[in-house]
């Protein structure tokens, strides 16, 4: 997927359509267009509020004087010209990424939290394309299979709540690494390098800056829970990955077809379209982004709000760039010619790929004993028409549907449990691990007499990032609408549509965990408010703007290193422990 950072390469990139402020060892780009780059090219005089707009952008972006330009120029979208050394910033901090999650990635030696159902879910399907049913409990079940017991697990189909993709995954590493706590959990790992690895080059693609694109690979490698989710055989850092790789697809589709649509203009030798809607542009981007959107889905339903989101973001961009291009009027003929295709790319492209995922399951279904839905399926319309594994994967749709949706899970009660709002502050953490009670000198533990000792693994993001993070997204709001930046908008669209629906999921269960789907793009978003901070070049604040972006980023790098023991189970005693429980939710 190098192209999904890079860009097309070619005789269309000329400029970058957006004012952006260069970091201190960002390589040369051309001078930048006018801030409302979307404009037509002959604008009405500017209205109070337009002007109102345009000094806050020259306020927060510190843009530099307006340049004349073309529409070929403004459309013509460009990336930073030190090509090499954005990959040798992007794989260096992808493989210390890779690194600190991989270190000691067995300990404990047991299944930890819901890797009771994933990582048992995914032996089963390498056994039988299904997740079985095991017999016993958790408390007779799990201590065996951490050393390599399977012998519990029958050939009846069992309910799952989520689909198989996550859990694939995770059979793939217990198929490399046999049954046990580093097989189950490799492929975690591997994706969370994998998840910093993109944001890097979404966050360079936006910024059009090597350094504030590995400034949010950096800041995303010390997330506390990100690094966590990443070291657990769970469901959602395979999820965020899919939906980090579908945004930045998007994002990169939005660079093609413009830099497409100004070559039009170049080959037509008008400059503009004349009046004209434009031809019809293939779009590989969006194709792959259908297939990343659906993979997500096909491990955690809701990233279908996401894909709404950005599928409707494409028609606008679509719409703007014709209007740019001189379609006038005719650019509302964006809805046909480019939300059609966009739909099918998108939309269409990911209900294959999440169909697709059903194939094993779907292969290996029929006849089987299971406990859930009708006896027999055949009997929905679905199950007449097209046999009885259809019939048998739409009986579980509905009952997994009615799982979610139903009375257990709007009253369901969990000590862990966090209102969404208390998210993005921390409110709340999810306890995965706890050894209570270590006796001095076991363990290697240091206590005072009197005291114990303790291990314990938490959920729990990086304060000062997070903290910091969820100021820069009000600010990226404020960047986006007030300073009509659409870089800024991504960032918060792309937070807010894996966040804002689980405020109104109706559901008395949800987890602070969940957040790890927002994080990769708060990290973005606090990369690029730093950039703001550093200015432009040659401007008076730079320095000082420099200084405090370094300490701000050098004390949230030692503020994941204060909090690592309680990421990875370090060996603490009681009252270290009560050092980082800075919140009584943290408890």
């Amino acid at each position: 997927m190098s192209d999904l950072i890079l860009g097309a390469s070619g005789q269309d990139q000329v400029v970058d359509p957006q004012p952006w402020v260069p970091a201190p060892t960002d390589p040369p780009v051309s001078d930048p267009p006018p801030v409302a780059a979307d404009l037509p090219v002959s604008d009405p005089p500017p209205s109070t509020s337009d002007r109102v707009f345009y000094r806050v952008n020259q306020f927060v972006t510190a843009s530099r004087p307006e340049p004349q330009s073309s529409p070929l120029e403004r459309l013509s979208q460009g990336l930073p010209l030190d090509r090499a050394m954005g990959w040798i910033v992007t794989l260096a901090i992808t493989a210390i990424a890779f690194f600190i999650r991989m270190f000691r990635l067995g300990r404990p030696a047991e299944i930890l939290f819901d890797e009771t159902y994933y990582a048992k879910d995914a032996w089963s399907l390498l056994q039988y394309g299904y997740e079985g049913v095991w017999r016993g409990e958790g408390d007779v079940v799990n201590p065996p299979f951490a050393q390599g017991d399977y012998s519990r697990l029958t050939d009846q189909s069992n309910f799952i709540a989520h689909p198989p993709i996550g859990k694939w995954l995770i059979a793939a590493g217990e198929s490399m690494f046999g049954l046990g706590p580093f097989g189950w959990r490799f492929m975690a790992a591997v994706f969370g390098a994998l998840m910093v690895f993109l944001v890097i080059r979404l966050g360079r693609r936006l910024s059009r800056s090597t350094l504030i694109g590995g400034l949010a690979g950096l800041l995303l490698t010390v997330d506390g829970l990100s690094f966590v989710l990443s070291r657990l055989a769970l469901l959602d850092i395979f999820q965020a990955v899919f939906l980090v790789a579908g945004v930045a697809c998007v994002v990169a589709d939005r660079d093609h077809f413009r830099n497409r649509l100004a070559a039009v203009l170049l080959r037509s030798g008008n400059q503009t379209l004349a009046g004209q809607a434009g031809p019809v542009i293939f779009r590989p981007w969006l194709l792959l982004g259908g297939v990343m959107f659906g993979l997500g889905i096909a491990t955690k339903w809701n990233t279908v709000y996401a894909l709404a989101v950005f599928g409707i973001l494409v028609v606008v961009w679509s719409w703007s760039a014709r209007r740019l291009a001189g379609a006038q009027s005719r650019a509302w003929a964006a809805l046909v010619k480019d939300g059609i295709p966009g739909f099918a790319s998108l939309v269409l492209v990911a209900v294959v790929t999440y169909l697709a995922s059903w194939i094993p399951w779907l292969k290996a279904i029929a006849g089987v004993k299971r406990n859930w839905g009708p006896a027999d399926p055949t009997q929905s319309w679905i199950g007449r028409t097209f046999g009885e594994s259809w019939g048998a994967l739409w009986e579980w749709h509905r009952a997994v549907y009615n799982f979610h949706t139903g009375d257990g899970m709007a009253h369901a009660t969990h000590y862990y449990a966090s209102n969404p709002w208390v998210w993005p502050v921390l409110g709340r953490t999810v306890g995965i691990y706890a050894e209570n009670d270590i006796q001095p000198g076991d363990q290697g533990c240091m206590a005072a007499a009197g005291e114990t000792c303790m291990r314990v693994i938490t959920a729990l993001g990086t304060p000062l990032l997070w903290w910091a993070a969820t100021i820069a997204l009000v600010l990226a709001l404020v960047w986006w609408l007030a300073g009509l930046d659409w870089r800024f908008g991504v960032v918060v669209l792309a937070t807010c549509s894996t966040w804002i629906p689980w405020m109104f999921a109706g559901r008395g269960a949800m987890f602070s965990f969940y957040a790890v789907t927002m994080i990769p793009f708060m990290a973005i978003g606090l990369a690029m408010a730093i950039g703001v901070l550093i200015g432009p070049a040659h401007a008076p604040r730079r320095q000082v703007g420099a200084i405090l972006s370094g300490v701000l980023t050098a004390l949230i790098i030692a503020n994941f290193a204060f909090f690592y023991p309680i990421y990875t189970g370090g060996l603490l005693t009681r009252k270290q422990w009560l050092y980082r429980i800075w919140l009584p939710g943290w408890i």
